[in-house]
């Protein structure tokens, strides 16, 4: 594993990159305070230099809330989300720090999607793509870009469109008082038809709701399939 001084790179810095894309944001963006320490061990378990709009954002955040807090992008870990991307990813992209991943957690959602970058898990074809894993649906959804430009796109994209029929009534109030490490869960689940509004909810620990959509993808796919 290459040393932090390694890592840091401070000719090109990626998050001037970063920083223009905020600028020009048409979705609420909120950068969330890092802790020195925190973010020197985030990027060293990542092991990307801050030349990468993924390495800067590792480094120079605790994470990323977009769309009032709809979207989590991880960073290095904050108050607000205590979660670094080395460490969500540890256990279910890789067993041990340095170790390659088939696929990366990135960043996920208020209603418990998760999106990953291909290291393999998805197919050969389009590796270092993102990929989404939807839950009213429970598939792995491929979206056609890479890490930088999945930064931009939640940052300007319509996300009310992107997540049609998927946002109640009063989602913002509620997203904002649930918190960014957690999720809301629906009964019965998104995965099956029925109106939103009428389902009951409750927000619960996001590892809940991967561990629990793994579960049922196990069950209802054939085995072999990721």
């Amino acid at each position: 594993m290459r040393p932090l001084t390694e890592l840091i790179n401070l000719e090109e810095p990626g998050w001037e990159v970063v920083e223009e894309w905020i600028t020009s944001a048409t979705n609420k963006v909120e950068i969330l305070p890092k802790n020195e320490q925190r973010a020197g061990s985030a990027l060293y378990r990542t092991q990307v230099t801050t030349r990468s709009p993924m390495g800067a954002i590792i480094y120079e955040t605790g994470g990323i809330l977009v769309d009032h807090g709809w979207i989590r992008i991880l960073g290095s870990g904050s108050d607000r989300l205590s979660r670094s991307l080395p460490e969500w990813n540890r256990g279910k992209s890789f067993e041990a720090y340095g170790k390659a991943a088939s696929f990366l957690l990135i960043a996920d959602d208020a209603i418990g999607g998760f999106f990953a970058l291909n290291g393999g898990a998805f197919g050969d074809d389009d590796m270092g793509m993102v990929y989404y894993l939807s839950p009213d649906n429970l598939e792995w959804e491929p979206l056609d870009i890479g890490y930088s430009d999945f930064v931009y796109w939640a940052f300007t994209n319509d996300l009310d469109a992107f997540y049609e029929g998927l946002r109640w009534k009063r989602w913002k109030k509620e997203v904002k008082e649930m918190g960014a490490d957690r999720a809301m869960l629906f009964y019965p689940f998104l995965w099956t038809a029925y109106d939103l509004e009428k389902r009951s909810k409750n927000d619960v620990p996001i590892e809940e709701i991967w561990t629990l959509q793994l579960d049922v993808r196990d069950q209802l796919k054939p085995s072999g399939e990721k």
